[in-house]
């Protein structure tokens, strides 16, 4: 028989992380399954500066979203078909979850996720370089602070001071509400990512008998006993030929995203009842929670042409992060910035609006979003994309914010520092000026950062409408644990992949506990 103690689904950004901390323990096996192929050598995923290029490539399940009654209906969810997950194809900008964030968690009767819970295990994993006895210094995940190399980016930050936002280092342990700064990347100094696989699993894929890194293995179903205990997980074979099972003698913990942890749970018959009857599964948990409560950070654009010649090299083409607050008295800011050094006509093109080889942009995106989405099945059968349907700026607060975004981003760019690089406005142009036609602007050509999450969020124990509980496991089930991006009950305020291997740290302690 196929088995080991732990069997994680989702070789991921969380999933990376359990799997290493779990087979730290020579007397358990750990396998692990992912999808997708191994970075390990592949420059095309490893290089950081070519992270744009993997987006509807080979290694992205590149999903679509359902047609949106007031957004963007051609936008398309990149999610990672690579060992690492969305560490290995996303720009590696590394954030601290803010301690705000943290304890609103711990207020839904989530014990253990306050931020005194949880910064230590972001000291855990980082070896960083920025000041702070706060900061982890030999952990496996390195985290630098981007070169101030790019001279647009330079006047971008000056520009920001000169409209109110003052240069402000990020990670220093306190929230930015009005702030902004190069950011930090979980990269390397030779420009090679540091990926959940590259700082998790490479080190000790060779020299751990105990763990088992199996990719190119597509999970299609949980197996459940007559007693609900997730014993094993059913997955196809290379070549399509047949289906395999590997058992797991403790724990099973799937770890395949905010849109493909929900889409396995219920293909295995753990979702709404109603939803999994429609589809044709056989209902074994009534779990109202699952695919809901899909959360993003929805992302516009502004675009210049820029007057002199942008870098031709760099980070990863985003390096800047700009945060504020758009009301008075907020704790976290309600709107960040990213600053490309690239031109962004993704969704802007298509639409008509002017493009250039030599620009740069600003995105003004919603951190805190109010709109829910869900991800639902669009058929019982595992190889049919999943639903997801984000319902952007259903929630009218989420566009006031967007289009305060993109006025203060004509103000940064109006000031002195940048006159001599911002050019013409290419999109939305000069002549978009009111609310209603930044709206319209907004709902045609909006992106997202690709932050999907809190589709199986953790709750109270008694919260009926939350999957997981505090220790991430499902409710209604034994043996079964979810560790990845949609545990998360609200979404961070920042860039959340630095989090996300958080929770594969914590899962990995509380399974430790739980079998000691």
């Amino acid at each position: 028989m196929d088995e080991f103690d732990y069997v994680v689904v989702g070789g991921g950004t969380a999933g990376s992380v359990v799997a290493s901390r779990l087979s730290e323990d020579p007397s358990v096996s750990v396998c692990l399954l992912e999808a997708g192929p191994s970075d390990l050598g592949d420059d095309h995923v490893l290089r950081l500066n070519r992270w744009m290029w993997l987006l509807g490539s080979g290694y992205d399940w590149d999903y679509p979203v359902v047609p949106q009654a007031k957004g963007n209906s051609f936008l398309r969810h990149a999610r990672a078909k690579v060992l690492g997950g969305c560490s290995s194809s996303n720009p590696c900008i590394a954030f601290w979850a803010p301690a705000e964030d943290l304890d609103d968690w711990a207020s839904m009767g989530l014990d253990g996720w306050s931020a005194a819970d949880c910064f230590p295990l972001f000291q855990r994993l980082e070896d960083n370089d920025a000041p702070g006895d706060h900061h982890g210094r030999g952990g496996p995940v390195r985290i630098r602070t981007v070169p101030p190399e790019d001279p647009c980016g330079r006047a971008v930050l000056t520009a920001c001071e000169e409209a109110g936002i003052p240069i402000t280092p990020f990670n220093t342990g306190a929230t930015v509400v009005n702030g902004a700064n190069w950011f930090q990347i979980n990269a390397r100094e030779d420009g090679t990512r540091c990926s959940a696989s590259v700082g998790y699993l490479h080190p000790v894929m060779d020299s751990r008998p105990n763990l088992r890194v199996r990719t190119g293995l597509r999970a299609t179903r949980l197996v459940l006993d007559e007693n609900l205990r997730c014993s094993g997980v059913d997955y196809l074979a290379p070549g399509l030929a047949r289906t395999l099972r590997v058992h797991a003698r403790r724990e099973v913990v799937v770890s395949c995203g905010a849109i493909d942890t929900p889409k396995l749970l219920m293909l295995s018959g753990i979702g709404p009842a109603g939803h999994l009857r429609e589809t044709g599964v056989e209902v074994l948990v009534d779990s109202p929670g699952v695919g809901g409560n899909l959360q993003d950070h929805p992302e516009g654009i502004i675009m210049w042409n820029a007057e002199q010649p942008m870098v031709a090299t760099s980070t990863q083409w985003w390096e800047i992060g700009i945060f504020t607050a758009t009301e008075p008295d907020l704790d976290r800011p309600d709107l960040m910035f990213h600053y490309g050094a690239v031109p962004f006509d993704l969704n802007t093109y298509r639409r008509g609006y002017p493009t250039s080889e030599n620009a740069f942009c600003l995105t003004p995106n919603v951190t805190r979003a109010r709109s829910r989405g869900t991800v639902r099945l669009a058929t019982r059968d595992f190889r049919d994309k999943p639903r997801v349907d984000p319902r952007y700026f259903t929630d009218a607060y989420d566009m006031t914010v967007m289009t305060r975004g993109l006025v203060l981003a004509r103000k940064i760019a109006a000031g002195p520092a940048l006159a001599l690089w911002a050019g013409v406005e290419l999109a939305p142009g000069p002549d978009v000026h009111t609310g209603d036609e930044l709206a319209a602007y907004i709902r045609e050509t909006h992106n997202t950062v690709y932050h999907p999450a809190c589709t199986v969020r953790m709750g109270a124990p008694d919260d009926p409408d939350a999957p997981l509980d505090p220790q991430l496991r499902v409710k209604g089930v034994t043996g079964l644990r979810v560790a990845d991006g949609s545990a998360m009950p609200y979404l961070t305020t920042v860039d959340p992949c630095i989090t996300t291997m958080m929770i594969g740290e914590k899962c990995a302690d509380m399974i430790k506990r739980r079998h000691r």
